[in-house]
């Protein structure tokens, strides 16, 4: 009989891939899903990242790295710091990991026990809660309003902080609402972070190049008083269509990047070698392909939330960066969760319910535009008939 620690069941689970899992399926049975379910930039890595991976296999990148990850990725990420937010690091601050997650993971495991607190965004991407839980801490909720573009309230968070507040994450551009932090809502948390000198912040940057527009990113780097308490997470992943290349990047601050060391060598040992080298590449190199990517995940979610926003019973905001939507749907009369399922099973449309990214997505669903506009187009009408007939 398989005995599973009690920690084991308060682990969630990421819908998105459920989602993907029944849409696969139905795919294999000869129906023609369109998939809006899935995170995943459809299109393919750029070439001379891709050579570069090529070649440093070629050259022999076969072995272990340094547990933190090649000199030269580091460096490359410290100059990418450098020239886009006008900010110096450490690169021995900067720990290279197989994908976004494992940095959110050591972050959790190594401030996250009974009798702490953790703030995390809700609507938000459901693994911040399950690991928050798995690692035996409280998890308070940051609650994100449809009625102010999916920013959050930054008095409201001041006033839950606490002794036993040990994390605060926050995540923008955002999965899954597609909002942006305000840089005044940040001005504010910031100073009054500055009465709650223990309480560590992580800021999931990792949508921080796919902003529309005008819109601003604001880095959590910018603000020096934060710096000793910082966890930065980002990766390759999303901006460089690398999702399966599994390579991402944490910068830490002094006090917890050798912890952050040894839960690597206990867990991943390193990650790959010849994908770091074509890491580099991928900073170091021409960026025509992610200014096209951008470009494109903009003209996307700008079509599709004006769509959406046309239809009967649906509202959607135009977001300010990232690759999705995340329309209202309580007119409609249905939950998430039920349009959720009707439309993959009467539709062939998969989207995910809002309620998966927390109860603050109640009423809402997630639609992932990583889509060519023709496909969107088709989803659309696809979405139109179905609510006609409801």
């Amino acid at each position: 009989m398989t005995h599973l620690t009690e920690r084991m069941f308060r682990l969630g689970t990421e819908s998105a891939l459920e989602v993907l899992g029944r849409a696969e399926a139905l795919k294999a049975q000869g129906r023609p899903v369109i998939n809006l379910g899935v995170g995943a930039p459809d299109f393919r890595t750029p070439e001379n990242i891709v050579e570069a991976g090529r070649q440093a296999l070629a050259d022999g990148w076969h072995g272990y790295t340094p547990v933190i990850g090649l000199a030269e990725l580091r460096e490359a990420v410290v100059w990418d710091i450098q020239n886009r937010q006008g900010v110096e690091v450490d690169p021995n601050h900067v720990m290279i990991v197989p994908g976004g997650k494992p940095t959110m993971f050591f972050a959790l495991l190594m401030l996250g026990e009974p009798g702490v607190e953790v703030m995390y965004p809700d609507p938000g991407f459901p693994i911040y809660r399950s690991m928050v839980e798995f690692s035996g801490a409280t998890a308070i909720p940051i609650p994100l309003e449809e009625t102010n573009g999916f920013s959050f309230d930054p008095e409201q968070v001041l006033s839950q902080v606490n002794e036993r507040t040990r994390l605060i994450i926050l995540n923008s551009p955002a999965n899954p609402t597609g909002g942006i932090l305000g840089r005044s809502e940040i001005d504010i948390l910031v100073a009054g972070l500055a009465d709650h000198p223990d309480v560590y912040v992580m800021s999931d940057e990792i949508y921080s190049r796919i902003v529309f527009g005008d819109t601003e990113h604001v880095s959590l780097l910018e603000y020096e008083s934060l710096r000793d308490r910082l966890i930065l997470l980002n990766g390759w992943s999303k901006t460089w269509a690398m999702t399966g290349w599994r390579i991402g990047w944490g910068l830490w601050p002094a006090s917890l990047i050798g912890g952050a060391e040894l839960l690597q060598i206990n867990s991943n040992s390193c990650a790959n070698a010849a994908v770091q080298v074509a890491a580099v590449e991928a900073l170091r190199g021409p960026q025509d392909a992610v200014i096209e990517m951008v470009n494109a995940f903009d003209e996307r979610t700008s079509y599709t939330a004006s769509a959406l926003d046309d239809l009967h019973g649906v509202r959607c905001k135009q977001p300010g960066g990232a690759f999705y939507v995340f329309p209202n749907i309580s007119d409609t009369g249905l939950t998430s969760k039920e349009i959720q399922d009707r439309l993959l099973d009467q539709a062939d449309v998969a989207v995910v319910a809002g309620t998966s990214f927390g109860d603050g997505g109640a009423g809402h669903i997630r639609i992932s535009c990583a889509a060519g506009l023709e496909v969107l187009e088709e989803a659309m009408s696809r979405i139109e008939r179905f609510l006609e007939s409801v």
